[in-house]
């Protein structure tokens, strides 16, 4: 009896395979239990896993965003988040977004090396031109428009840096790069490999197309300690010193630090005597800017925690003004931590009250400003990526410029009236750069590395580089390479 049962049983399951209308019932059936099975399972992992990136930012809207799992568009399938870094190859939030951003880059890279750049929407030479010769256009307005279309097509290329110790330039890597005011001297800071900083002076004036080479100026001067911040400091004449704000570590405080520039070879003017270093004390200090209004002549402000301390680098005498917040960004006017930005009425001394002669306010943590040439306005930005153009005679925001990217990094401005352009290098290691007149974004331009947290890329912008008769163009500094946009 239990011998015909089992042979029934096989026969029917073998009937019921040969059956296609019974396959396709028994697929369906199985694929809605698997389906029941999944939506159960993930709404179980969802109570134990926190929320995951969501399915917009992968680029497809139609897929269910499930709590704890990503979704591939390219292998269309989920996948699981892993808490930490413990687990072989891992599939984080972070290495997430870090994969996103880099295929977003070389996308733009690619786009920029097939096609030209174009600022905005019938913005071209013909139709400026035009509106030249119609009148609607006055000389100075055609220039400006003109010098920004050029700004918005400059094509990248390399730029071949000569020394004479060539297996540094192969190790050393860019940690910031400024020019001077005339444009024709890059200072430079460079991580070496062993740890630590030196510095140096790359002499601009080799820069000319279609060869841009150029030759970098060493000197025996190395640090162990993070540089903070550098401006170019005219003690004896135009830009003759470099002045360096060190961070102070274990038994060595920090320090502000005149370097002359002199002390790099072939650096300095004909006739110019190699001057001396000299250093100030100054324990606890952020940053540091060089006055150049003639009522702190030969004066520089450093910002300390809650305070600002003028020093007179030829008398040695110190004014302390004492502040609410650390000032990250000092000068006449100096930005500090909890968004404030304020004057400083020299007239009045330490003890004295009613300092602050101009206060303005920001919703995050001041990193950079720019006083312009008429000394009637003011530039800022902070660590929200807000920048903003403020009339200090009504101390009110004229205009705002979006799209720069900031979180909580260090990040200077770059403020060019001659040229009527705004640069900026946000955290997202892209420089981005804008009209000045109308805050109309002109170029994004991606870094031609991999974007990392470590390797944001440091800009110097002029319309002349290397002198009077210099290519105009960006200098972009990251790694161990030095890049030039440049237009004609």
């Amino acid at each position: 009896m239990h011998k015909n049962s089992w042979q029934n049983r096989r026969h029917g399951r073998r009937s019921n395979q040969q059956n296609p209308r019974f396959r396709q019932q028994g697929s369906d059936e199985r694929g809605n239990s698997v389906t029941r099975q999944s939506s159960q399972d993930s709404g179980h992992v969802g109570d134990d896993e926190a929320p995951s990136t969501s399915s917009g930012t992968a680029g497809s809207t139609s897929v269910p965003d499930l709590p704890g799992y990503y979704f591939d568009p390219e292998k269309k399938r989920y996948f699981r988040l892993l808490p930490g870094h413990n687990n072989c190859n891992p599939l984080t939030k972070e290495g997430i977004r870090q994969k996103e951003m880099e295929s977003k880059r070389l996308q733009l890279l690619e786009e920029e090396d097939k096609q030209k750049k174009v600022a905005r929407m019938g913005f071209n030479a013909s139709s400026l031109l035009q509106k030249s010769k119609l009148g609607f256009l006055n000389v100075t307005s055609y220039c400006r428009l003109a010098h920004e279309l050029r700004v918005s097509c400059m094509q990248r290329k390399k730029v071949q840096i000569q020394s004479s110790d060539p297996s540094a330039l192969a190790s050393d890597r860019f940690n910031l790069i400024l020019a001077d005011t005339n444009s024709d001297r890059l200072f430079t800071v460079n991580d070496v490999k062993v740890g630590g900083s030196k510095y140096g002076v790359i002499s601009l004036r080799g820069l000319k197309a279609p060869s841009l080479k150029v030759h970098m100026h060493e000197n025996l001067y190395f640090t162990n300690r993070k540089v903070n911040s550098v401006c170019w400091a005219s003690l004896n004449h135009l830009d003759s010193h470099i002045l360096l704000c060190l961070m102070g570590i274990a038994e060595t405080p920090g320090c502000a630090t005149l370097l002359p520039a002199s002390l790099f070879v072939s650096s300095h003017p004909a006739g110019d005597r190699p001057g001396m270093l000299c250093s100030f004390r100054i324990p606890g200090a952020w940053s540091c800017a060089w006055s150049l209004n003639i009522q702190a002549n030969n004066c520089f402000s450093t910002g300390l925690s809650r305070r600002v301390l003028v020093t007179n680098v030829v008398t040695g005498h110190r004014q302390s003004f004492g502040t609410s917040s650390d000032v990250l960004a000092p000068l006449l006017f100096n930005g500090c931590r909890s968004g404030e930005i304020f004057a400083i009425d020299l007239r009045c001394r330490n003890q004295g009250k009613g300092w602050k002669a101009t206060r303005l306010f920001h919703d995050s943590a001041v990193t950079s400003v720019q006083i312009l040439q008429e000394e009637q306005n003011l530039m800022a930005s902070d660590m929200a990526g807000t920048i903003k153009l403020w009339d200090l005679r009504t101390t009110k925001c004229i205009r705002q410029y979006e799209g720069h990217v900031n979180e909580y990094a260090y990040l200077p401005l770059h403020v060019h009236e001659g040229e009527g352009i705004v640069v900026a290098v946000g955290q997202d290691c892209y420089t981005r750069i804008w009209s000045f007149h109308d805050a109309c974004l002109l170029r994004t331009i991606p870094s031609p590395h991999p974007t990392s947290k470590a390797d944001i890329p440091s800009v110097a912008f002029s319309s002349r580089l290397g002198g009077f008769r210099g290519a105009p163009g960006l200098l972009m500094a990251v790694q161990q390479d030095l890049y030039c946009f440049s237009y004609t």
